[in-house]
This record gives structure tokens, sequence and C-alpha cells, in this order.
């Protein structure tokens, strides 16, 4: 791909609100911002999303940056590389780190879509203009949250995601779903249940979820299916699908009715595409999940959610949900409940460069 240098900039900013799930609360943010530019004078930008403890996965973002810098780049640069296509197996050596290896190569997508003179949901199958967006409720105290869905309906989002736990789910729910009878709702757990707690979830059928999103254990597949056949409402696979083997086991297996993708627990573009076009083939819904992202991620869950198997709004909102200042321009906006996907090459956003710096603590740059 004719590359000239990566750039690694480590940008931190404070959240507008704090987000909450049993794990534990996110105030601030970190993230890695790659940015591959071309011998051509072309750059094609990526974001590592890993958070800055390792309580949704093992990866750091100092465990990222490590992987980027003295394993990752290092392969690019003494293999090189025709295609973002061949990343996959490129990387094949370097086990998991999935994040750190989705940054490098969403940025290779970016880059090879601009090349091409097309937009990024163009260039990965997609078919739509708009998309339909929702968001996420990470607050545990009843009025605060209904404060929130309030708020968001009133901008137009119609489908809402409340994180629950055993400590905060049943009247919880109940409570929401009795304020809002017609709202598209669910809930996601991130794992704070037990199979033991098989019929306490199934209480919770009565309250018309879209679905339960990650219930059990992280790395489970096998209990989800025994939980699955015990209640009608979806489970929703997250954490469990990290390859494209896990989403094919999951479905033949009954663990899940629907899977929920997230480019950078996935590894990137190119295994998100093949889970999606598996899915679609399997009749399984699928819908873009979210990391409290940037927008240069952002930008590339909006390609992706253009695909035509992403049937359910994803975790995909405005830039102003998280950032009183996001680092891309225009900013990413919520009209009517949907975003309007851009018609420019590439991730289709300029990058505000000047913002960026404001942000950013650390930089590393390597030269081809």
């Amino acid at each position: 791909m004719n590359i000239k240098s990566i750039k690694l900039s480590l940008i931190k900013m404070p959240l507008k609100q704090a987000f909450t799930t049993h794990l534990g609360t996110v105030t601030e943010r970190e993230a890695i911002i790659v940015e591959v530019e071309g011998k051509d004078g072309v750059s094609g930008f990526g974001e590592g999303v890993a958070f800055s403890s390792p309580w949704y996965t093992e990866e750091t973002i100092q465990t990222s940056w490590h992987v980027l810098k003295d394993f990752i780049i290092p392969l690019i640069k003494e293999n090189g590389i025709a295609h973002p296509e061949g990343t996959f197996a490129l990387f094949s050596s370097i086990r998991r780190n999935h994040m750190a290896k989705a940054a490098i190569e969403t940025a290779l997508w970016d880059l090879q879509a601009k090349r091409e003179g097309k937009t990024l949901s163009k260039l990965m199958g997609g078919t739509v203009d708009t998309i339909p967006s929702g968001v996420v409720v990470g607050n545990p105290n009843l009025p605060a949250a209904i404060t929130q869905i309030e708020s968001y309906l009133e901008k137009g989002y119609y489908r809402v995601k409340v994180k629950i736990s055993p400590e905060n789910d049943i009247q919880y729910i109940a409570e929401i779903r009795k304020k809002f009878p017609d709202l598209l709702l669910m809930a996601d757990a991130n794992s704070a249940y037990t199979l033991e707690d098989a019929e306490r979830l199934k209480s919770l059928d009565e309250y018309g979820l879209l679905m339960i999103e990650q219930p059990l254990d992280y790395d489970d597949i096998v209990d989800h299916a025994k939980l699955q056949s015990k209640i009608s409402t979806p489970i929703c696979l997250d954490e469990s699908i990290v390859t494209f083997n896990d989403a094919r086991k999951a479905v033949e297996l009954g663990s899940c009715k629907v899977i929920n993708i997230k480019i950078g627990r996935v590894g990137g573009l190119g295994e998100a595409k093949r889970i999606h076009d598996f899915c679609a083939d399997k009749g399984i819904p699928v819908w873009a999940g979210g990391m409290i992202e940037f927008g240069i991620s952002r930008a590339h869950n909006l390609a992706l959610a253009s695909m035509p198997g992403f049937t359910i709004p994803g975790d995909i909102s405005g830039s102003d949900r998280y950032w009183e200042k996001d680092i891309i321009e225009p900013e990413i906006k919520v009209q009517g409940g949907f975003i309007t996907l851009p018609n420019r090459p590439g991730i289709g956003f300029e990058v505000n460069r000047k913002r960026l710096e404001e942000v950013t603590i650390f930089e590393d740059k390597i030269i081809f």
C-alpha cells in the first residue's frame, strides 16, 4: 500500500457524564489514534478502543500501544501489505490483541477507500444512506436514568439500552417499561449473572425487551445455550464473540438469537464483515456495538452498520453523547433518530487536527 509513515497518538478526554456498569465507572476516556500516511500523501485513520484498565477485555491502552509499536508495525514494515484484507493473515502470528490489530486495520481500510475514491460504506458492501441510532444509559440511579432516557428521546433516539445487574434489574426494568411502554428497550448485563439466575432472568420476559446482552460469563457459549432454552427474551452475545469461529459455534449451539459486532473486539472490519455475512446467511440479526468511542471509530461503525444484516439499531450515537467537542468534523449528529452517512471517500469525515493536538498526551511516528 506504499506506506510512508504510521503515527500513533495517545489522547484523553473527560466524558460529559459518567458511564457505569457493574464492572466499574468510566469518567474519562483514553484512545490511540492511528494515522497511516501513504507515499502519495493520502492518510487513513483508525482508533484503538481498548480501555485504560482490563475490565472489558484483557487489552488496555498500554498493552495496545506496546503491541502496535513493537510487533504489528514492524510486521507491516518488514513484509509490506497490498490490501487491508491481507492483515488477518499477516497478523496471525500475534495472538488476540484484537483492538490493537483493528486500530491499524481500520486505518488501512480508510486509506484504501480514499485511494479508490469510494466511501468506506460502499467499499464494505453497505446498502443504505442512513442508519437508525441507539443510545446506552449507564446510570444505576432510576430517576436519573429516566431523566436521561427522556432527554435522548427528545433528541430523536428511539432505541435505548440500559445496564443491569442482580442488584439493579427487575424493578429497574419494570419502572422504565411502565414509564416508556412503547420504547425499543434492551438490557446489557456485562456478565453479571450465572446460570443459577435463570428464573430471575426469565422474569424479565414480561417486559418485552428486544434482547438481554451477555448475561453470563464473558467467555461462555455453552451455558448461554442452556439459558436461551429457558427464557423467551432473545440473548445477544457480545464479549463471547471474539472471532468468526466463536460466532459460528454460538449459532450452531443455539447460544443466542442476536450478535453484537464490535470492530475492535473482533480484530477489524474484515473479520466483522465475515461475521456479518455468516449471520445474514443463518438469519441471525446483528447490530453494531459501541465502546465509548471518539469520532474516528464512530465513523468506522457507521460504515459497518450500513451493511444489510444490521437490522437492529446499534450503539452509534452522536458525537455530543459523550464529548463537548469531538476530534472529527463535521461532528456526527442524530436527526429524527437517524444518522446520515457521509458521501466523501473513506470514513467521510475530516480529522480536526487542532482538536486532536489539544487532547494528545503522547505521540510517536514510525517512518517506513
